[in-house]
């Protein structure tokens, strides 16, 4: 599963809490709150609560690293 603070990414078409589609990118994974939610950061200003399932393990695509 994933840890705290590790950089995750989003399936495609998931949706917050709320029910608006969230961009497609890396984010942060604060944690697992107890109602079930996982909150994942952009930014210290930009945060969502998303269903765990729709998290992917974030695979840098660069090449030449």
């Amino acid at each position: 599963m994933f840890t705290n603070t590790e950089v995750v990414g989003i399936k495609p078409d998931t949706r917050n809490h709320r029910g608006f589609f969230i961009q497609d990118g890396s984010y942060k994974l604060m944690g697992i709150d107890d109602s079930g939610w996982a909150l994942i950061c952009v930014d210290d200003a930009t945060c969502h609560y998303v269903d765990p399932d729709n998290l992917q393990q974030f695979i840098d695509e660069q090449v030449g690293n």
